[in-house]
């Protein structure tokens, strides 16, 4: 079989991979489709290098069709097709045994810490695995994953129907977010610096600030009443985007930080006093996270279609990243790992 081979120095080379036989409570899985996301952006860029080393396959947002399981698993099928959660916890930290197995202190990230979804043969714990209805495309399929964690940063958030949302920057996630969000009954607004990005979210029904040349406080209240919004998504992972989280809050508002943040924000700590604003950690997703992402899904509430900028061959997975980085007009590129995958 064939897998992409993360080398450092922004290099990924195609090459042989052997098979690795399910053991017990395993499943093998024919990679159909990964996505690349702002995570493996970092690797390509050497920051993570001390992390995944310079022989990992890496790729975790996808999906596939079961081709094997090992004796002691008896609830999936080969030929059902699934998408991976791909989180390992040690089951022992507090993290865990408080039932927050997501942020598990000894956390083993499947396509990080471990090889990913980047080849045609993965293999992996079965409580990783997540069956698909039917009607589910294996291509739509890969959005699963970061779907699920725009579900995970609502569900923190605590939205509810009718609440102003101001999402921080109209990337893959953020545009996620705001599909999300809308589907709970929010008035979302979405704040972006991108001209295609912004007539992205425009095209999608949604209501935008483009914050190169207008004020994204002053929008918000002008359009708020004066209130600002009641919740607020950091996704921009920009000091610009933390200053407009704060001047944008309503009274005790709630700010959920999604964004990974290169450098230590600045943060205006008086603004938590005087208006009681909540600043809100979301990391990855749980399983619930991922039941509710394939049902928005299967649903059509999410649109694939227009989230999916392009699919291409495991042979590009390093063009593919670098076009990622020099164009940030794109969002969500897939890798379609198996010649056979539909």
């Amino acid at each position: 079989m064939k897998a992409s081979f993360y080398n450092c120095d922004k290099t990924f080379t195609l090459g042989a991979c052997t098979p690795v036989e399910p053991t017990a409570g395993d499943v093998r899985v024919r990679v159909a489709y990964c996505g690349l996301c702002g995570t493996d952006l970092h690797v390509y860029h050497g920051h993570m290098d001390s992390r995944v080393g310079c022989e990992r396959i890496i790729g975790h947002e996808m999906s596939g069709t079961v081709e094997a399981v090992a004796s002691d698993v008896n609830d999936i099928s080969v030929g059902d097709r699934i998408v991976v959660r791909p989180l390992d916890p040690c089951r022992e930290c507090p993290a865990c045994r408080s039932g927050n197995s997501h942020i598990c202190h000894n956390l083993r990230f499947l396509g990080l810490d471990a090889d990913g979804a980047l080849q045609q043969n993965w293999t992996v714990p079965r409580h990783t695995v997540h069956r698909l209805p039917p009607g589910v495309s294996l291509k739509h399929a890969a959005l699963v994953e970061p779907t699920a964690v725009a579900c995970h940063d609502v569900k923190r958030s605590r939205l509810e129907a009718g609440e102003d949302a101001l999402v921080i920057g109209a990337g893959p996630i953020g545009i996620l977010i705001a599909m999300v969000a809308r589907q709970r009954g929010a008035k979302v607004c979405l704040s972006e610096i991108n001209p295609r990005r912004l007539e992205i979210a425009r095209s999608l029904g949604f209501d935008t600030i483009n914050s190169a040349v207008e004020d994204t406080d002053g929008v918000i209240r002008d359009r708020t009443g004066g209130k600002g919004a009641d919740v607020i998504f950091e996704v921009s992972g920009s000091q610009a985007g933390v200053d407009c989280m704060t001047a944008a809050a309503a009274a005790r508002c709630r700010i959920v930080m999604v964004a990974i943040h290169a450098e230590k924000p600045r943060i205006d700590l008086f603004q938590f006093f005087w208006r009681e604003i909540e600043l809100l950690g979301a990391r990855v997703y749980d399983e619930e996270d991922f039941d509710t992402a394939i049902a928005l899904i299967a649903s059509g509430a999410i649109d694939c279609e227009t989230v999916i900028t392009n699919v291409q061959q495991l042979d590009r997975v390093g063009e593919t990243l670098a076009d990622l980085s020099r164009n940030p007009s794109a969002l969500k590129s897939l890798i379609q790992v198996s010649e056979e995958a539909a």
